[in-house]
């Protein structure tokens, strides 16, 4: 009876030992793809992190080239104003030699008719 009773005992402890052992290996596999989920996570990150930079980067150049077409255009509408009261302030001094010459002309026609 105490030699099938050891038997049993040492056939449990084996078994125990066998158990033991799986599980440490599961454990063990279970870190190791731990690991390699975190390091993939890491690069996806970093991934997503220099993709957002990147996009920022193309971001802020588009920005600045809008920009300075904006300040393109508006030095032409500054300068397209300026050559319009130009053409006004002209006009108006052509309308007043007309309005002069009209009546320059009024007179000599007077002159000619006495």
């Amino acid at each position: 009876q105490l030699h099938l009773t050891m038997s049993e005992k040492n056939e449990l402890t084996k078994s125990l030992e066998m158990v033991q052992k799986e599980l440490e290996e599961k454990e063990s596999e279970m870190k190791r793809e731990i690991s390699e989920y975190k390091d993939r996570l890491l690069q996806a990150e970093k991934d997503h992190q220099d993709a957002l930079t990147e996009a920022n980067r193309k971001n802020e150049v588009e920005i600045e080239a809008c920009q300075d077409k904006v300040n393109l255009l508006e030095h032409f509408i500054s300068s397209q104003k300026l050559e319009i009261e130009h053409l006004k302030s002209n006009k108006e001094e052509l309308n007043n030699s007309l309005k002069e010459a009209n009546q320059t002309l009024g007179e000599l026609l007077k002159i000619k008719v006495r």
